[in-house]
């Protein structure tokens, strides 16, 4: 108990003493202040990483466009090309679509459709 008494007495004279508040805000700023050197550094190599990317992204896009364009163009000037030009819009998504005929309706496993009412 005598212990804990004095280890009470230490800290209030402790807190009190001017010294000893601004040495402990001192080192809590100085703290902060790595860290937050630290966390700028990362957000700038993050920063040129990502223009690295960026630049990696636009090379293969291009890259990606050129043989697209160069299999479409194979595709139109062979008389009997391996894969046809229509099959190749299919795959790259840009065939038309076929629009479905008006009217016919479906039923599915020979049940009626309830109708339903919303209020």
């Amino acid at each position: 108990m005598e212990l804990a008494t004095k280890a009470m007495e230490f800290a209030s004279r402790a807190a009190s003493n001017n010294t000893v508040v601004n040495v402990f805000l001192g080192g809590a700023f100085a703290g902060l202040t790595l860290r937050s050197l630290n966390q700028q550094r990362q957000i700038e190599a993050l920063e040129s990483q990502r223009d690295s990317l960026v630049k990696s992204n636009k090379s293969m896009r291009q890259t990606i466009w050129d043989w697209k364009q160069k299999l479409y163009a194979d595709a139109e000037a062979d008389k009997i090309p391996i894969v046809p030009l229509s099959k190749l819009k299919s795959i790259y998504g840009e065939a038309p679509t076929v629009p479905q005929p008006v009217g016919t309706t479906e039923k599915k496993e020979g049940k009626a459709s309830a109708t339903k009412i919303m209020i």
